[in-house]
């Protein structure tokens, strides 16, 4: 996976705004704005006033977006296509295991308390 490209100045991980993305990648703000309305993928936190925040991982997704676009030759629904095949080939994030024990109580809860209900 690429790293994105770093600031001076700021951490590598640090979120970027639109105006930060639009330098790095050369690429029209507006063009952004118009990617996260055809790529589900593309979902940049917004805080107060719609004010954007790219994370990392979404840095490196409009970088391979564009370079779809604008080096490999796709249109903008072969880019979706390809998005969507490469989700559905990509197994889902194991849960880390400390989770496991908190998730099984909850479960055991449930249990219980619809055995209760029964009962009732």
């Amino acid at each position: 996976m690429a790293t994105p490209p770093t600031i001076p100045g700021k951490a590598e991980g640090a979120f970027r705004t639109i105006g930060e993305l639009s330098k790095e990648t050369g690429l029209p703000q507006h063009i952004l704005r118009y990617w996260e309305t055809r790529f589900p993928q593309l979902r940049p936190l917004q805080r107060a006033g719609n004010r954007r925040y790219y994370r990392p991982e979404d840095v490196v997704l409009v970088q391979r977006i564009a370079r779809m676009l604008n080096d490999e030759g796709y249109t903008i629904r072969g880019v979706q296509q390809a998005l969507m095949a490469d989700r559905r080939r990509s197994p889902a994030t194991p849960l880390p295991p400390a989770s496991y024990g908190a998730i099984l109580a909850v479960r055991e809860a449930l249990v219980e308390a619809l055995e209760q209900d029964a009962a009732a």
